[in-house]
């Protein structure tokens, strides 16, 4: 700690006597040149300073972001960390001393590994899959290459992830007694089943109905299947009138932050498009052919306004289809404040609580005390999570109890915790809530911060860890972390059952009413008439 530090100039001199003493050493041994001599350099047991080690530490790196790997020089005077500042990982360098921070070498990839090599001149890289060798130097970056073969044994590996994922199981379930399942005597019923398995999509089946005999949530394989030449759909960011059953495709709506939803476009609900790419479009036509492999290419679309009698081409730019659930996304959420502020007459605000991650956590703070921060009350969506690790802090988020209010110079500008919401709320919950989206509405209720609304929600209360085997198209889970209340029972495997039980029926959904806002809003204004 006291050389790490030390100042840039004094660092020089602690290296320079430091590479003076081994010279001195390496002379006294004879140097390098001494052939023959068998023994063993004896290496000296590290002493550690255990006296107040935990004062001890410090911050080295000067930005905040994802890092997935991270190594000292061999001197300690740099860090050298796989980071995530552009979408993919790349190797990032920080100068203890004087802290400068630099991009050191561009990798691009998603999985990252590293080693420092044994003399400290170059850093081996594995990224995804392909091994890097970067120079300490000066960060040039080169591809190893490698050429060899492997004989396979899939049989065999398959026996091998079997055995593995039984005793993952064994030794990691979140409860010891496995919920009272006779695992010993699954393994030899499953097991049997190996010798005639010839692929690894059945396998992961097979394996998953072994871990579905633990009647538990956050289980189960799967096969990673990754088609080389596969198809991918491009979309135009539009909603089709499937009643249309002439030539041309009828737009029923332009979908907000679209391709067409631009300044420059004329294209707007009502209107046909009638020729992609100059390819007419008939009744018999799928049109999805023309936009395959389409995504972030430029595209001709020949356009009919039935309104004006106007035909005009315009050039659009498809989105994918991940860019398209994006925007239905937003649009229903849009869709559901809009329905909130409209029946509470713009008392009430409205958030959705898309996943149980920081990014959601973001979203609900930005938006309760930004757009929503005069309204009266909040409604809380939390229907289609899929579950994260944000039950804690977004329950603690709308358990906020005013205590002060600030008034300066006779002005009331707000009240005290600013940074929690602090006014009534509700929770919206459904059958698809999963995981930590069902630990939240548990917190929500034990803490009392409001009332539940909706459908129960499964007991899928653990935290799971999911394992890539050694053949990395196969995965499986084991539900390890359980979840208990102090005065109950594990919440896997125990449905919560909502405060005020709403269903929302399909025919009415359908007809675009959501009876679940609709009853959340009238139990909100009823306890403020209260």
């Amino acid at each position: 700690m006291d050389i790490f530090r030390c100042g840039k100039e004094e660092f020089k001199k602690h290296k320079t006597a430091s590479d003076s003493d081994e010279e001195n050493d390496n002379s006294k041994e004879g140097g390098d040149d001494d052939e023959g001599d068998d023994d063993e350099e004896k290496v000296e047991d590290l002493e550690f300073d255990w006296d107040d080690m935990k004062d001890r530490k410090k911050r080295l790196t000067v930005n905040t972001s994802s890092a997935n790997d991270w190594i000292l020089s061999k001197e300690g005077d740099k860090l050298y960390y796989l980071t995530r500042f552009e979408g993919k990982y790349d190797i990032w360098s920080t100068d203890l001393k004087s802290k400068e921070t630099k991009l050191f070498a561009k990798i691009g990839a998603g999985r990252t590994t590293m080693e420092l090599s044994k003399d400290g001149k170059f850093i081996l890289v594995l990224a995804d899959g392909k091994v890097i060798k970067v120079s300490t130097e000066d960060g040039k970056a080169k591809p190893v290459s490698t050429n060899g073969e492997m004989l396979l044994k899939q049989a065999d590996e398959r026996s091998y992830i079997f055995d593995h994922a039984w005793r993952q199981v064994r030794e990691k379930f979140y409860v010891v007694d496995l919920q009272g399942v006779d695992w010993e005597f699954y393994n030899a019923e499953y097991k049997k089943f190996l010798p005639y398995i010839n692929n690894s999509y059945d396998f992961t089946e097979m394996l998953s109905e072994m871990l579905g005999e633990l009647n538990a949530s956050h289980t189960g394989s799967g096969y990673r299947h990754r088609p080389e030449n596969g198809d991918q759909t491009a979309s135009l960011g539009v909603l089709y009138d499937y009643a249309h059953a002439d030539d041309g495709v009828l737009i029923a709506e332009v979908l907000k932050g679209g391709p067409l939803n631009k300044a420059s476009s004329k294209i707007k609900a009502g209107d046909i498009i009638e020729k992609i790419d100059g390819e007419e479009i008939t009744p018999y036509i799928d049109i999805y052919q023309y936009l395959n492999r389409k995504t972030g290419k430029n595209m001709l679309l020949s356009v009919y306004s039935p309104s004006s009698g106007d035909r005009w081409d315009e050039v659009v730019k498809p989105i994918s289809l991940g860019q398209e659930n994006q925007l239905l996304y937003k649009r229903w959420v849009e869709t559901r404040r809009e329905e909130v502020v409209r029946l509470s007459e713009g008392k009430l605000g409205y958030v959705h609580v898309r996943s149980m991650n920081d990014a959601s956590m973001r979203t609900v703070f930005e938006e309760a005390l930004g757009r929503h921060i005069s309204a009266e009350a909040l409604v809380v969506d939390t229907r289609f999570n899929g579950g994260g690790n944000l039950h804690d802090v977004l329950s603690d988020f709308l358990n906020g109890k005013k205590y002060m209010d600030i008034i300066p110079h006779g002005q009331y500008i707000g009240s005290q915790p600013w940074n929690r919401w602090n006014k009534p709320s509700i929770v919206i919950m459904g059958e698809s809530n999963y995981s930590d989206a069902h630990l939240f509405p548990v917190a929500y209720k034990i803490k009392g911060a409001g009332k539940t609304l909706g459908m129960p929600v499964p007991g899928t209360g653990t935290f799971v860890w999911w394992e890539t085997q050694i053949d990395p198209t196969i995965y499986f889970g084991i539900p390890m972390g359980g979840w208990k209340p102090l005065d109950g029972p594990f919440l896997e495997n125990n449905q919560l059952e909502p405060d005020i039980r709403v269903q929302n029926k399909p025919d009415v959904m359908a007809a675009g009413r959501d009876q679940q806002i609709e009853e959340a809003v009238k139990e909100m204004l009823k306890k403020e008439k209260s």
